[in-house]
């Protein structure tokens, strides 16, 4: 996988130098991590610093114990790294783990227990759950597999575009094709995903992030609430990071490294698409001193993880452990697992959950520079790799618009969601920090040379109401999570239109939808980077559940009838994707527009007006120019408040009339082409609650 030093490594066309429980062996490549296939055999390295010894143990495929136990000769031993070359072993055949025997001190943090089966921390591949929902008794039916690197990729090139350029589209691998009106052959699946990329293109979104694929077991806290199976259906509780989650794929893969995953990232990209891989390098299944034992805690787990003084978990995760990132053992397993995708997967970014852990020391507290960060900053093999970071943490690190960054990273703007809700449901005080948002929040980011690069916007994501419930519910409703509601963020800044839930009131539907497109019109026009969560471009719900984490089921799982019901919803979304596309004065980045005018400049809805506490309606003018050289100017107003307003346009320059593209009050809500009407006298009457979007084009033959 990566180049290999030549110095000190073994020549591995000698012959065998040792023979092991009835294996012919030698020492390995102590360089190479994991386990690997060489000629004639497969390298097996790991690295421990406190164990006394370690034994690689061969399992027979599905078999709960091993049939073969053998332990690394103290000649096998470099440092702190074994390494041995078993020859004979046919891939096929064979699952692989380690017991490792070492002092047993909680109060030092050492737990080396040589009792236990534990799953190599580089494993490529893994088995034990490879079937979704499947109950296993204990975390020690864990194994790694041997895989082939041996899949084509074919002659095309990332796409390397720009941050302000893409339109990220935020999905759950089995939420997006599980229900049954998705129909695909392959539900739930990788395969199923790939099925619908014709959608996906239709849409018109470029850059597809996906929740954690990395090995998860979604039995880890499986309960049953009111008859009602609960998982870890997110999948945020990460096993193994080099190993994709087996049972997304529709058949089990023993030893091909993901094929499935990689034909589907290979589609995408033939598509126009980037991918982006929700990542997870805060903590581990592993738990508090009270979770089972599956790979980290018996090699090393005082290296491995934050612990207090005496020995117990940091647990600025909320999920009971917290991974020690800057220890250099665990700063270099993350560089290697992240460069192993770019390799292997040909992944274009990666979104850090909970990223502001990646910044802490080995007691917790917040580093200046922490190096994790800066070796991913400049790394090489990731230099043209999104690092997009979710800039806070359980543990109350909130750094949005001060991630240390180097002039690499991007963040989620959990401003940007929390104000632009606020002032789009009419809360007063909102207008000056809505008007920041849409301007790529500059108070947060000018400073910095990436500008509204940094800024990835979404009002919405996996973690809390969907755009329909945002509109449906004032409270949440989380009861079926077993929690007696406990659970999930009281503070959703949503608005119920008047009736909570579902209605057949026909006006309270026609406002929901209305701020629905306003909420979507806003998102598309703002500078920075736009997330959407699929299945808001078609109305979906989850019934007033914003902490959905454990619902595998019709609470989670989009249900594609909604897309025949909401078609209006959904032209409007991909109308809007197709506007931002074509205005790179809305993106940024172009030459400044030849009329002379500033790239941005905003205002209330009069052109003079001084903004207020009370102010609602705001209005933004982007200007730029296009590829042909032409000016590219864009009018966006936005009316939060309840009544409808006279909106003011700035005069246009000489020889161009304002004409509008989107007016979310009236039907249709978006014109194309000569359909567009003009502005007259620079003026436009807006409806309550309504977005209007305008651009200024040459006017050949006035009427």
């Amino acid at each position: 996988m990566y180049p290999q030093p030549s110095q000190g490594e073994p020549d591995i066309s000698l012959k065998p130098t040792d023979r092991i429980a009835g294996y012919d062996v030698r020492p390995g490549l102590f360089y190479s991590y994991g386990a690997s296939v060489v000629p004639g055999g497969v390298n097996f390295t790991v690295q421990s610093r406190g164990a006394t010894s370690i034994e690689l143990l061969l399992f027979e495929r599905g078999a709960e114990e091993p049939y073969a136990a053998l332990r690394f000769p103290p000649s096998y031993k470099i440092g702190q790294v074994y390494s041995m070359i078993i020859f004979g072993l046919d891939i096929e055949t064979f699952e692989y783990a380690y017991r490792v025997d070492g002092p047993w001190n909680e109060k030092a943090g050492l737990r080396f227990d040589k009792t236990k089966y534990l799953l190599d921390p580089y494993a490529r591949a893994v088995t034990g759950q490879s079937r979704w929902g499947c109950t296993q008794p204990n975390a020690n039916h864990y194994r790694g597999r041997v895989v082939f690197h041996n899949f084509d990729w074919g002659a095309f090139h990332q796409p390397h575009r720009q941050m302000r350029d893409l339109v990220i589209y935020e999905m759950h691998v089995r939420g997006f094709t599980q229900h049954e009106s998705a129909h695909v052959e392959h539900p739930g699946t990788f395969a199923g995903l790939m099925e619908k990329i014709p959608y996906l293109r239709d849409l018109g979104v470029n850059a597809i992030e996906l929740m954690p694929i990395f090995e998860f077991d979604e039995m880890r806290d499986y309960r049953e609430v009111d008859g009602r199976r609960l998982l870890d259906y997110w999948g945020y509780n990460p096993v193994s990071f080099f190993a994709p989650n087996t049972s997304y794929s529709a058949a089990i893969e023993y030893n091909r490294e993901g094929t499935e995953l990689k034909k589907l990232i290979r589609a995408l990209k033939r598509s126009g698409m980037e991918v982006i891989l929700d990542v997870v390098f805060n903590h581990t299944a592993e738990g508090n001193a009270d979770g089972p034992f599956i790979s980290f805690k018996g090699f090393d787990n005082n290296i491995y993880y934050l612990l207090t003084p005496d020995g117990q978990y940091y647990n600025y995760s909320g999920c009971g452990n917290t991974l020690n990132c800057n220890h250099p053992v665990v700063r270099r397993m993350i560089l290697d697992c992240l460069r192993y995708w770019v390799i292997n997967y040909r992944v274009d970014g990666f979104r850090f959950d909970l990223a502001s852990i990646l910044g802490r020391n080995e007691v917790g507290a917040p580093m200046e520079n922490p190096p994790l960060l800066e070796s991913l900053a400049f790394d090489p093999v990731l230099a043209n790799v999104k690092l997009i970071a979710e800039a806070w943490d359980a543990g109350g690190l909130y750094q949005v618009g001060s991630f240390p960054a180097w002039n690499r990273w991007a963040e989620w703007n959990g401003r940007y969601r929390d104000d632009l809700r606020a002032f789009l449901k009419g809360d007063g005080g909102y207008a000056r920090a809505a008007l920041d948002r849409i301007m790529g929040s500059p108070d947060l980011y000018a400073p910095d040379a990436r500008g509204a690069n940094a800024s990835v916007n979404f009002i919405t994501c996996h973690d809390g109401f969907t755009l329909h419930d945002l509109y449906s519910y004032n409270k949440k409703h989380n009861e079926q999570n077993g929690w007696n509601n406990t659970d999930g963020t009281d503070d959703n800044r949503s608005w119920n239109c008047g009736v909570e839930g579902e209605t057949d009131d026909a006006a309270v539907r026609e406002l929901r939808e209305r701020l629905c497109k306003n909420a979507m019109a806003v998102l598309l026009c703002s500078r920075g980077t736009p997330m959407l969560r699929a299945g808001d471009e078609f109305g979906c719900t989850q019934q007033g559940n914003n902490n959905a984490y454990c619902q595998d089921n019709e609470i989670s799982w989009l249900d594609w009838s909604l897309l025949d019901k909401n078609q209006e919803l959904y032209a409007f979304v991909r109308h809007m994707i197709a506007f931002r596309n074509a205005h790179p004065a809305v993106r940024g980045g172009s030459a400044p527009a030849h009329c002379g005018w500033p790239d941005m400049h905003a205002y209330g809805r009069r052109r003079a007006e001084h903004i207020t506490w009370d102010t609602r309606t705001v209005s933004v003018v982007f200007a730029g120019q296009r590829e042909d050289g032409t000016d590219d100017l864009v009018y966006l107003c936005v009316n939060a408040f309840w009544e409808g307003v006279c909106a003011e346009l700035p005069d246009p320059p000489e020889g161009m009339r304002w004409r509008i593209c989107i007016d979310t009050g009236k039907h249709p809500s978006f014109y194309e082409g000569m359909e567009r009407p003009y502005v007259e006298h620079t003026k436009w009457d807006m409806s309550a609650r309504s977005v209007v979007i305008a651009t200024a084009a040459p006017v050949k033959n006035p009427t």
